[in-house]
């Protein structure tokens, strides 16, 4: 299994803890980092400055379209940002704790 790192952006802080939260609740991300960010683009043909948070959602690439999914059903936008991005190297350590975090339990013995 690859890890595999899932990003959007929203506009409230609230909004990102609850995708974060649902994201981790249900093993479909190890851990999400949550930043402050500064977005300038173009929506229905207005330059916007608006501030947002950014997610990245640290899984693998077993869970990572179930976690999209999950996103881009609890996202408040219109048209969210949902981007993925295969990481290259990580300590293997850390690589272990994701794929442990984002995998399902193995079942009980008969």
């Amino acid at each position: 299994m690859k890890l595999v790192a899932v990003c959007t952006t929203v506009g409230q802080a609230d909004d990102a803890k609850h995708l974060a939260d649902a994201a981790v609740e249900r093993g479909l991300a190890a851990c999400v980092h949550i930043d402050a960010i500064a977005s300038v683009y173009r929506w229905q043909g207005a330059l916007q400055h608006d501030t947002e948070q950014r997610l990245t959602f640290k899984t693998t690439d077993a869970a990572a379209p179930a976690l999209r999914a999950l996103v881009l059903e609890l996202h408040p936008y219109e048209l969210p940002a949902l981007y993925s991005f295969d990481v290259d190297e990580a300590s293997a350590a850390y690589a272990a704790w994701v794929h442990e975090q984002t995998s399902p339990p193995a079942p009980p013995p008969p």
